[in-house]
């Protein structure tokens, strides 16, 4: 098993290093080829609970919040769902300096877009994610969403993306409409009812998954929920890294 903390002397125990951000990045690299790529980023304990008192820092810890922000810092875009930003008041992606050389050299903008995915556009254009993003923000929604709120959006400095005839929003749509704009690594960090649209529409190429050794018992969501697929679809384990009994898996589609 690959380990995130690796003994740099194998004589002595107490000789280890944090794995820099740069070498996170390259672990967590996105495929070549240029074409979309969807992956998702999840923590859930033992006992498949995604959140503890509805939050997922309870069962997640510094390593787990590092990666989140190294997957953030090489994406081009992070995928969200509407209720989630509703919830919890969802911010910009910050530019970061760690990040900054990678992303110029891969022709990307100064931080990731957040791409927010909505029928209704029921959102509140007042809030930074809208105002004061360094990158414009996205909605992406249907092309029968209302006229009025797509107005809202687009005076609020948002882009609108189309990814569905009616409505709702085809999740499917959702990672050709962003390449179709130059955005190919793609990361959604939930809510769990997006990844269970994204599964459910077989739209998703890699989970990230932090299995946290804590069991919570209890009625906690799922990393994803709704419409259950027909055959569960297998995926194959791409990477494995190991910190203190956390594991920070990553699986592909096969």
């Amino acid at each position: 098993m690959r380990r995130l903390f690796p003994v740099t002397d194998q004589t002595d125990e107490t000789s280890v290093r944090e794995w820099g951000l740069g070498e996170l990045a390259d672990a967590y690299a996105y495929p070549s080829g240029g074409g979309a790529w969807l992956r998702a980023n999840m923590v859930s304990t033992l006992d498949g609970a995604a959140q503890h008192d509805g939050r997922s820092q309870p069962i997640s810890n510094a390593t787990d919040m590092r990666i989140f922000g190294t997957l953030r810092g090489i994406a081009d875009a992070v995928v969200v769902g509407a209720e989630t930003v509703r919830q919890e008041g969802y911010r910009p992606a910050r530019a970061r300096e760690a990040f900054a050389e990678r992303r110029a050299a891969a022709g990307q903008t100064v931080a990731p877009a957040i791409a927010v995915v909505s029928a209704s556009l029921d959102l509140d254009f007042t809030l930074p994610l809208f105002t004061a993003p360094p990158v414009p923000t996205l909605v992406v929604t249907g092309a029968a969403a209302p006229a009025e709120r797509v107005a809202a959006a687009e005076k609020a400095g948002a882009v609108v993306v189309t990814a569905g005839e009616g409505a709702a929003v085809e999740p499917e749509r959702v990672a050709p409409a962003l390449a179709e704009r130059g955005l190919t690594r793609l990361l959604t960090e939930g809510g769990p009812r997006l990844l269970g649209q994204f599964v459910a529409a077989g739209a998703l190429d890699e989970l990230c998954l932090t299995v946290s050794p804590m069991l919570t018992a209890g009625d906690a969501q799922r990393i994803a929920w709704g419409s259950a697929v027909a055959v569960p679809e297998r995926f194959a384990l791409a990477s494995v890294l190991e910190e203190a009994g956390f594991l920070f898996t990553r699986y592909r589609r096969t």
